[in-house]
């Protein structure tokens, strides 16, 4: 459902309200109840931005194949009001409750974007509360463009987006899918690789390509392809697991199914990817219980914040003699040619299973295809390549504490990572030292997008929150 433009300009009003009710040397910080962030932050004792006016879409153009969508619309919502246009965001994130303004300033990404980039290269122009409390709007090619730049991977320290104008695509009804499987971790490379650049495989058009990883001889690639054609579809939103399905024996007939496109944009809602195993929701007696309406991520959320309020797996680590766990949550990016290279040396030192994998391309305009669109103009704060593939590695679970070495396995990868020339997001613990940081994510170039900004320091500075956690 739309909220339109007298709404919106209601939920505007009360953001700059709560602004202004902060007093003037406190932090700036959203007052949200919720969270995809993996990292723990210090509390705030002050009052937040309240932003509870800006989480729906404005309005549809479906002429224009654009959106108006206010900041903290969930992609759940945003969904919901473009799907009956037959038109959807050009990338939506897996977990339904992430934000767009969210995914943009964060970096989302999903099974579209070896097409169609990261979620900010879809964006046309940007509403802007920036720490003095000015809105602007950024686009591509006017006086705010370092800071339309700037914004993707700042989280929130630079401003927080208050409306986007962001791009769509039009989507048929159906998802056709085909899981390859792999018994080698190179031909699974080599193959996603020309479907990169080639669109296609076997002779079919393939619209949204992820993998899964469950072992180094266990691997599949699946492929989407859009379709109007009617026919049986499956469900996975009860006792079905979606990422079961994709599991078969033959390495020469692919397994196919059909998905309705909205069950296919939120195939891994339902069970967190595979996360909801750690809270028995896969167990069939366990399952048949679980109210259907509480198989989602958001529910699955609840449950981790419990968990760190009152460190349930700790202790009960420790009544059965076992040690702490360290967090290993996190999703990297490796040039595709070292994506072998980086699945080898995990599945042989990090005891964690199954990987997802989701190769990207950065677009080649930046701002749509507007005649004024910037072909080149980079992301600085997350510096990828233009005309190179890079494939996302996830991996969200846990392993034992190495004693007297506080995020043991987060250094590892973040060297190894560093090494292969990827990056990491910063949605979780990170261990960078201040000059490691400075030259992986923007350095000078933040610093004085902070100073033009930010110059009384009302925001949270980037390294102070990413790695610090404050």
């Amino acid at each position: 459902m739309e909220m339109g433009a007298a709404a919106f300009d209601e939920g505007v009003a009360t953001l700059l309200a709560s602004y202004r009710a902060i007093g003037p040397q406190a932090t700036v910080r959203l007052a949200k109840k919720t969270s995809n962030l993996f990292r723990a932050r210090a509390k705030n004792p002050h009052p937040g931005l309240d932003v509870s006016g800006l989480d729906r879409v404005i309005s549809v153009d479906a002429a224009a194949k654009t959106a108006d969508v206010a900041g903290m619309c969930t992609y759940e919502n945003l969904v919901a009001a473009t799907l009956p246009y037959g038109l959807a965001p050009k990338v939506v994130p897996q977990l339904k409750t992430i934000t767009l303004g969210g995914a943009v300033t964060g970096l989302g990404i999903e099974s579209t974007s070896f097409r169609n980039g990261l979620p900010h290269e879809s964006v046309l122009e940007i509403d802007i509360l920036t720490g003095d409390g000015e809105i602007i709007t950024a686009t591509p090619t006017n006086d705010y463009a370092d800071l339309f730049y700037g914004f993707p991977n700042s989280y929130g320290t630079l401003g927080y987006s208050v409306r986007l104008r962001i791009e769509l695509e039009e989507v048929a009804p159906y998802v056709a899918l085909r899981h390859v499987r792999f018994t080698d971790l190179s031909a699974l490379q080599e193959t996603m690789d020309a479907i990169v650049t080639d669109r296609s495989y076997d002779g079919e058009r393939v619209d949204y390509l992820d993998g899964t990883v469950f072992s180094a001889d266990e691997a599949y690639l699946t492929l989407g392809r859009q379709t109007d054609e009617p026919g049986p579809v499956s469900d996975y939103t009860g006792m079905d697991i979606y990422y079961r399905s994709i599991q078969h024996d033959s390495t020469r007939t692919p397994q196919r199914d059909r998905l309705t496109i909205h069950d296919y944009l939120w195939r891994w809602d339902t069970d967190w990817f595979w996360c909801s195993r750690a809270f028995g929701a896969q167990e069939p007696r366990i399952r048949r219980l679980w109210p259907k309406r509480l198989l989602r991520s958001s529910f699955y959320w609840k449950l981790i914040g419990y968990d760190q309020r009152f460190d349930i797996a700790d202790r009960l680590n420790k009544r059965k003699g076992l040690p702490a766990n360290e967090r290993v949550v996190q999703d990297i990016e490796v040039p595709i040619e070292h994506t072998t290279d980086y699945l080898d040396w995990f599945l042989t030192t990090v005891p964690i299973e199954p990987i997802w994998l989701c190769p990207l391309r950065l677009r080649e305009k930046v701002g749509g295809s507007a005649p004024d669109a910037n072909p080149r103009r980079p992301w600085p704060l997350y510096p990828l390549q233009p005309d190179r593939t890079y494939v996302n590695v996830g991996f969200w679970s846990a392993v034992p504490v190495t004693p007297g070495d506080p995020g043991h396995t987060n250094k590892l990868i973040e060297r190894k990572v560093a090494e292969l020339d990827g990056h990491k997001s910063l949605y979780s613990e990170s261990f960078y030292s201040p000059e490691d940081f400075d030259e992986l994510y923007g350095g000078e170039h933040y610093r004085l997008l902070k100073k033009r900004y930010d110059p009384r320091g009302r925001l949270l500075d980037l390294y102070a929150k990413a790695v610090k956690r404050q």
